[in-house]
């Protein structure tokens, strides 16, 4: 506690001020919270003093709050182009962040509890106390704005990235609210960079990347290897299937989930929880993104047959539990990907589901798996919508076709996008509309237009090589272990 009234006083947080007529004080509270490292020993103990943002008003002590975030699948990126470049991926984080943010907002808070402070007084909030609504949208643009005095430009695609081109090379800075992630070929412009923000803000120097997040990174003589090992662990324990059996897959093809089988849960705070995190542990583990996207349309109303399945997929973890993505250091960065669809796959409502995946060389840096909108009449046309899906997907990448011209390595000609059905693609390059298909016109002209405009190239695979299969059905044991492999999972070894 207190280093944090160290941190509170030493940024002038409020100023202590009678409280204006009309005026209500937001309340606070102390935080406490164990900070470990990734192997799960004790990193800290730490206390933080939290606003009651829940009682702020919209108008009156608050107006705009959004902030960006790094998005995952440009975390993913970074990493594989660290990975084939050979650059060292460093981490710093800014110690109590949110306090460099200034409100613009009047904000009244009371005296925080268990400090002395003027009888009748309350807190006149000059700076961006962790809890209120607007805190890191303040903290985002103090940050943006000293960042870019040294140089650096924020990415039109992402802009959390921020990246300076020097005579040497290229540094780039990933930042997630108060960590960020430093890689680059020009090692003078990466230190010089640390010791500006240490002038600017209290900044912790953590060094080599090995633990972001809840994500685990770990440098080997081929690239590096993400995992979410110890979060596994954690929500395996929380669960108490510790001792169960293992499963081969995380869900039997034979089973097919509906709203309506089984029994609803009396309790279901702890599915809940477990798909929560579950959805979180798909950030290194693609091999679960298909049934994760199934047991969490049942949220709002588990049955036993759900919880059942969940199980299951805990059960695989616990048999895969040190597997993660490996970046390789002799990819080609070259940008592709895969698109494909289930036909009519839900039980319930007969909808379709997309399943797509990018590789930056021979990195999965992206994919998805996801219901479509819509009843598609026909194979093609739930192929077709899956087109329509991925190609807005490869439209995030124009930065990271724009970075790696920047780093000499431009992307030579279109991207290239595999599907596995003929008369989808030749839907695609055919000008003709007719009956059958002016249903889904919007999607022709969509992906047409960038077929025209040498955004993307289409190109057809067989069936037995398409990796998006893997996002759009549960498969047998067999299959599911053939596309795991093309998934660039790998097991963790000792460095």
């Amino acid at each position: 506690m207190n280093d944090e009234l160290q941190a509170l006083e030493k940024t002038h947080t409020w100023d202590y001020v009678d409280l204006p007529p009309g005026k209500r004080p937001i309340g606070c509270k102390w935080i406490y919270k164990i900070k470990t490292h990734s192997d799960g020993t004790i990193e800290r103990y730490k206390a933080r003093l939290v606003a009651k943002g829940y009682s702020q008003e919209y108008g009156i002590d608050y107006e705009e709050t959004f902030a960006p975030v790094a998005r995952m699948m440009f975390v993913r990126s970074l990493l594989a182009v660290a990975a084939a470049k050979q650059w060292p991926l460093l981490q710093m984080d800014v110690k109590n962040a949110f306090l460099n943010g200034t409100l613009s907002e009047e904000v009244y808070m009371k005296p925080p509890p268990g400090t002395s402070s003027p009888p009748h007084k309350v807190c006149l909030l000059r700076r961006a106390l962790y809890g209120l609504k607007q805190a890191p949208r303040a903290w985002f643009a103090t940050f943006s704005s000293t960042i870019t005095q040294l140089g650096f430009t924020s990415s039109p695609h992402d802009t959390a990235l921020f990246t300076r081109h020097t005579p040497q090379g290229i540094v780039l800075l990933l930042l997630y609210v108060d960590d960020m992630i430093i890689t680059g070929n020009d090692p003078q412009a990466i230190s010089d960079l640390q010791h500006y923000l240490g002038k600017h803000f209290e900044m912790k120097d953590l060094g080599s990347l090995n633990y972001f997040l809840g994500l685990e990174v770990s440098r080997r003589s081929n690239g590096y290897l993400l995992s979410q090992t110890k979060y596994a662990s954690n929500l395996l324990a929380r669960s108490g299937i510790t001792d169960s059996n293992t499963a081969s897959t995380p869900l039997d093809p034979n089973v097919h989930l509906t709203p309506y089988d089984g029994v609803p849960l009396e309790e279901v705070s702890l599915y809940r929880q477990l798909v929560g995190s579950l959805i979180y542990l798909t950030v290194t583990r693609p091999d679960i993104a298909y049934v994760v996207h199934i047991v969490s349309q049942f949220m709002a109303a588990p049955r036993t047959i759900h919880f059942i399945a969940v199980q299951r997929i805990l059960r695989y973890i616990k048999g895969t539990l040190g597997h993660g993505l490996q970046f390789s250091s002799q990819s080609s960065l070259v940008l592709s990907g895969y698109s494909d669809a289930d036909w009519a796959g839900d039980p319930t409502d007969w909808r379709s589901t997309t399943g797509y995946c990018f590789y930056l060389g021979d990195s999965l840096i992206s994919w998805r798996s996801k219901k479509q909108s819509v009843v598609s009449r026909s194979s093609t046309k739930s192929e077709y919508r899956a087109l329509a899906d991925t190609t807005a997907e490869l439209l995030w990448f124009r930065w990271l076709r724009w970075l790696l011209a920047d780093m000499g390595v431009p992307q030579q000609g279109p991207t290239l996008l595999y599907c596995d059905n003929r008369s989808a693609i030749q839907i695609a390059h055919n000008d003709v509309f007719h009956e059958r298909t002016k249903h889904i016109e919007n999607d022709c002209h969509f992906i047409r237009h960038h077929l025209l405009s040498n955004t993307l190239l289409l190109q057809p695979v067989s069936t037995t090589e398409q990796p998006a299969d893997i996002f759009t059905k549960a498969l047998p044991s067999t299959r599911f272990n053939q596309l795991h492999t093309k998934l660039k999972l790998t097991a963790t070894l000792p460095p």
